[in-house]
């Protein structure tokens, strides 16, 4: 059956009303969450071992059940279709490999994006007219383009700083001999004002964060332009909640804080460490929320870390724990305390871990419920759209892409799931 953009996003939406419970009760202690209780799925949660626990967080819940003994039916309902909704076809357009000059200064993770994408391009960028590269950040991607497709390429963004560095880039790769007709300018594109696209264009978002990807739907909509979008962050709005953009979505919302929790990913591996080392570091500023509180301080989840780099957490209590009692104006913690709290926070968080099973498996539900809102949206305007995976996770978790032409023929080629 080919992939139905409305009938997967009404599969989303299925798939998360009926947990809008779950979803909007983070889990910030040991304590039972009430949606739990209300499941019975307490004592299985409780009772999964180290390693079972292990192979949850690392696999994602969903996939780990069927090796798991005594799952209540309605969980393993609930997984299925989690898996059923996270199904979605996959590029098959080959990456393009540019030279290993043009990558100068280019992470391993970022070279793998942009081959990917600059590949899933060659039809969208034949008939184009311009490049309109919106969030160029540092222009790697702007400056490729340019130099591969031949095209007037024109990124923007809204650091200043980013833009100088961009343009040095493409001076530096013109002066080598290269054809880069790549320019840079200052702007804010959160704006539909701000965004002026012509038809012609081939707008590109390569990881647009939160409401960008929203202003970028609505002017490629308004213009007549095509589309490559790759999603991320989507809780950066400017609202407490996200509004649904297609007739489709009938007016499905999903807070701000809500939104957040489709940056979770299960992997053993994460982008910046191993899920071990993550786990260690989360535990470490549990245990300073439960010093500050020990000493008085009422914190609220996530704000125990301000003004501590978030990386030092993941050496532990001891280096957290000085920085941010002086911030507070209080005393040092002794040996002793540190000790204690790190024990203590050990028991808790074990819970905490198992609890936080069943809403982080609903993660990719509630991104797609938002890819897939901004495709039925196109669909609606009279575009032809593709939403499919584009990256292995292994590159980046936020790998889901979003093409649409007003000529289906120019969208690339992808394989159905198998679900």
């Amino acid at each position: 059956m080919a992939f139905s953009i409305r009938r997967a996003l009404s599969r989303a939406q299925e798939t998360l009303l009926p947990v809008l419970d779950i979803i909007d009760q983070r889990v910030h202690d040991a304590d039972v969450p009430s949606w739990c209780a209300q499941r019975s799925w307490t004592d299985f949660l409780l009772g999964l071992s180290e390693s079972e626990l292990g192979r949850c967080e690392a696999e994602g819940l969903a996939s780990a059940l069927p090796g798991l003994d005594a799952v209540p039916q309605s969980l393993i309902g609930l997984a299925q279709r989690v898996l059923e909704v996270s199904a979605l076809p996959a590029l098959e357009a080959q990456a393009l490999q540019p030279q290993e000059e043009d990558f100068r200064g280019v992470a391993w993770r970022k070279r793998q994006q942009l081959s990917a994408l600059l590949g899933a391009l060659t039809k969208l960028v034949a008939p184009a007219r311009r490049i309109v590269d919106v969030g160029a950040g540092s222009g790697h991607f702007a400056r490729l383009s340019a130099q591969h497709f031949g095209r007037a390429t024109l990124g923007l963004e809204r650091d200043p700083e980013r833009v100088a560095r961009a343009t040095r880039r493409a001076r530096a790769a013109a002066r080598d001999g290269q054809l880069v007709t790549a320019e840079f300018a200052v702007i804010d594109a959160g704006s539909s004002e701000a965004l002026q696209l012509l038809p012609g264009d081939l707008a590109i978002g390569l990881h647009a964060c939160g409401e960008l990807g929203d202003t970028l739907v609505r002017a490629v909509a308004d213009s007549g332009a095509d589309l490559a979008l790759v999603s991320c962050c989507l809780q950066k709005i400017s609202t407490p909640e996200r509004a649904s953009m297609s007739r489709a979505a009938n007016g499905f919302a999903l807070k701000k804080d809500t939104l957040g929790l489709s940056n979770l990913t299960s992997q053993a591996v994460g982008v910046e460490s191993t899920i071990r080392e993550t786990i260690r570091a989360r535990q470490a500023r549990y245990a300073l929320r439960l010093l500050l509180r020990a000493r008085g301080l009422e914190i609220a989840p996530g704000a125990e870390m301000q003004g501590v780099n978030r990386r030092q957490a993941h050496s532990g209590l001891a280096a957290i724990a000085e920085r941010s009692l002086s911030l507070h104006d209080l005393p040092n913690a002794s040996q002793a305390e540190i000790f204690a709290f790190e024990r203590e926070a050990e028991r808790q968080f074990s819970a905490i871990r198992r609890f936080s099973l069943p809403r982080d498996m609903l993660a990719r539900a509630i991104e797609l419920s938002v890819i897939l809102d901004r495709a039925a949206r196109l669909e609606e305007s009279g575009y032809a759209v593709c939403v499919a995976t584009i990256f292995e996770r292994a590159v980046t978790p936020r790998n889901v892409s979003l093409f649409a032409s007003r000529d289906g023929a120019r969208l690339p080629p992808v394989r159905t799931p198998a679900i």
